[in-house]
């Protein structure tokens, strides 16, 4: 924002002193038109030998003078460029000379500045003067007391309200403020015609003298509205405190000497001495006015740049801008320097009108920066939606606050562009209403409203598709989806967005003015050129679809794919993404997808191979493993996963060491590991209780003796 008000600042400065070159202009007068010789040409045209070597004079010279006119416009172009130098040169050596000329009678002017500060003529003025300024500014000071109790109170009720809310309150603290003002100047007028000379009668110095106090009382009263410098909370720009009662007391100053000395003091020099001595008055209440500014700016130039680049994130400084930052004074003083010579060098009240010009381009700027920063303040307050439509959709705030900002600084670019066409328009340098009224306007504000209703409605419309595809998604409101209405609905939602971004696109460009069949030409050609480049892309999509249509996959389940077995996290058109149980996290294509293993499709199994000791019946391990299971049967944790009773299937193979038993526990998908996890747990337990051995590899070593072979021992050893 700072970095925009620098910009501003310097683009501005340059209108403002366009202002300084206040020359005047040459007077033009419209050519008269001369009458056709009517009847001549009806005598013409009746002669029939006339009228035919006319049109064979025309037809002879048509060849000749199309030439001559293509000659003529090619001689314009360079006859265009040397007139239109020659007027600037014409312009600047003409402004040169009338200031030189000013600045001649300039001793002479100085010299009726004595003449004006008479003490004889100051002394009386004083005294047609004393009664009513301390009638008018003592009334004003007493009401000013009572209405800052008021003000206080706004103030406070100001602390924590919305910006709307504080902009209210501050007019209505301003309302009262100029409601003194104006009761002030009516106890003047009416208290000095009560008590002057004669009843009823008020000379014209103290007429004077009222209606300069209501003029600068109110500027005095737009300026506090707008700095707030005793209030800070009233304040509706972004100015800290310190800076707003440097800049009011400056304002303050400012308009009481300009007021009071174009309105008051320049009409009594005026009509006391001569117009002389009222212009060599206004000359220097100008004068004083400009050296003020130009102490204000040289004093706190230092603060002003270090306010303009100090930001919080020191990594993204930009240097450039620190050092136009730091040069921010000197168009400043160029500009303050050609007001001085403006004002030295012309008679009369041109100060005003040069502050008056100034002061629109200034407020433009005021009312932009007030604006911005309301918009800053939305943009960091975000939306806030009710609990209920959150719980409903929980991502719809978040996508409101992500697309807020961007719509704010859409709206700040407009901001920026409309502060500079108005400046430029005040500056007289560009001439805003014909513009608009120019085919040229026109079509770029109908193109820019049309693809601002676009883009608005497709965002409408990709947030209620998008809210819906959530609603559906929310386990809690409506029924809960199935793993493939997640998948659908997740693809759709990026399809949606997809096919909306491209149609969108189509539709502002062909809005613009682009012819969009060329465009979709190309992109047919491309997109060919594209499938034959990428054909391994291609075939991801294309199996990826299959996939989905065959509902082989969905987010969530348990896969095995390409011998990567984990759980789905994501799934597009083009590939799956699986976490494995060690959580690493895989992105496989569909091109190398040739098999796809679910274990979580409609119901799963524990498979258990239980090895037992070959010393064991088979009948006694059965009806443990049974009695195992009924155990896992009735924990709560389980219980609510199992689908069936065990399934037992007898003696599976006969191991090295133990004979294999098998049996089957049918399951919820996915539940699988976790049951037969706690069925193993419960099996151990029962085996040890009924003392069934759950045999591990036996080795045996015998050791031979030399004669006697039969009475070599054997002895077991563990493997």
């Amino acid at each position: 924002m700072k970095r925009t008000i620098l910009a501003l600042v310097f683009l501005i400065l340059g209108m403002g002193t366009a202002f300084g070159q206040i020359t005047s202009a040459p007077e033009t007068s419209e050519p008269q038109q001369k009458e056709p010789a009517t009847q001549q040409l009806i005598d013409l045209l009746k002669d029939e030998a006339a009228r035919n070597a006319l049109i064979e004079q025309l037809e002879a010279t048509q060849g000749k003078d199309a030439a001559q006119e293509i000659v003529g416009e090619e001689k314009a172009l360079g006859q265009q460029v040397a007139e239109t130098t020659a007027r600037i040169a014409e312009s600047v050596a003409d402004t040169l000379g009338g200031l030189w000329q000013s600045f001649l009678v300039l001793p002479q002017t100085v010299s009726s500045l004595g003449e004006a500060t008479d003490p004889d003529i100051l002394y009386d003025a004083l005294k047609d003067l004393i009664f009513v300024i301390v009638v008018t500014y003592g009334t004003y000071l007493l009401l000013r007391r009572l209405s800052h109790s008021l003000s206080r109170r706004l103030a406070q009720s100001a602390a924590h309200s919305t910006w709307i809310r504080r902009v209210w309150l501050s007019i209505l603290s301003s309302l009262t403020d100029l409601a003194v003002v104006v009761i002030s100047w009516a106890a003047g007028y009416a208290i000095t015609t009560a008590f002057s000379d004669g009843y009823g009668v008020i000379n014209v110095r103290q007429s004077l003298y009222l209606n300069a106090f209501l003029i600068v009382m109110a500027a005095r009263v737009a300026g506090r509205a707008i700095l707030a410098p005793t209030y800070e909370n009233l304040r509706i720009i972004s100015l800290s405190s310190h800076a707003a009662r440097i800049l009011w007391r400056w304002l303050s100053v400012s308009i009481s000497i300009l007021g009071y000395g174009y309105l008051l003091i320049v009409n009594i020099a005026t009509t006391s001495v001569g117009r002389s001595a009222g212009n060599a008055m206004g000359m220097a209440v100008g004068v004083i006015v400009v050296l003020l500014t130009i102490a204000l700016v040289l004093r706190h130039r230092a603060e002003v740049a270090k306010w303009f680049y100090d930001v919080e994130d020191t990594e993204h400084r930009d240097s450039f801008l620190e050092s136009l930052a730091d040069l921010w004074h000197w168009p400043v003083m160029i500009y303050l320097l050609g007001v001085l010579v403006t004002v030295l060098s012309r008679s009369g009240d041109v100060l005003l009108s040069l502050l008056w010009g100034s002061s629109l381009i200034v407020g433009t700027l005021l009312l932009g920066l007030a604006i911005n920063s309301a918009l800053s303040r939305s943009s960091t307050r975000g939306v806030r939606l009710p609990f209920q439509i959150t719980k409903r959709l929980p991502l719809l705030e978040h996508r409101l606050n992500a697309f807020v900002p961007k719509m704010l600084a859409v709206l700040r670019a407009v901001l920026i562009a409309l502060v500079v066409a108005v400046s430029l328009n005040l500056a007289d340098l560009f001439d805003l209403k014909a513009w608009f009224a120019s085919d040229t306007g026109d079509a770029v504000v109908s193109v820019l409203i049309s693809v601002s209703v676009i883009l608005f409605f497709a965002f409408l419309l990709w947030l209620a598709i998008t809210s819906w595809i959530d609603y559906r998604l929310n386990p809690d409101f409506g029924s809960v989806p199935t793993a493939r209405e997640t998948t659908l609905l997740t693809l759709l939602r990026n399809a949606v967005s997809i096919v909306l971004l491209v149609l969108v696109s189509m539709v502002v460009l062909s809005e613009i003015g682009l012819d969009i069949a060329p465009l979709l030409a190309s992109a047919g050609v491309l997109g060919l050129a594209i499938g034959f480049g990428a054909q391994k892309m291609v075939q991801d999509i294309i199996t990826g679809i299959f996939i989905q249509f065959e509902n082989a996959i969905n987010v969530g389940d348990v896969v095995t794919v390409a011998g990567t077995t984990g759980a789905v996290e994501k799934l597009t058109v083009r590939s799956v993404s699986l976490r494995d149980v060690e959580g690493i996290f895989h992105i496989i294509p569909f091109s190398s997808v040739d098999m796809v293993s679910n274990y979580t499709r409609d119901f799963s199994y524990f498979l258990c191979d239980m090895g037992v000791a070959y010393g064991e019946k088979v009948q006694d391990v059965k009806v443990a493993m049974i009695d195992a299971f009924e155990l896992l049967r009735k924990d709560a944790d389980h219980e609510k996963f199992i689908l069936g009773d065990l399934e037992w299937f007898g003696l599976q193979t006969f191991g090295d060491s133990a004979v294999v038993l098998r049996a089957r526990i049918k399951t919820t998908p996915g539940k699988q590991w976790g049951a037969g996890r706690a069925y193993n747990g419960y099996l151990k337990d029962v085996f040890d209780e009924r003392g069934i051995e759950i045999p591990y590899p036996h080795r045996t070593i015998q050791y031979r003796v030399e004669g006697n072979p039969e009475a070599a021992p054997s002895v077991p050893a563990d493997a």
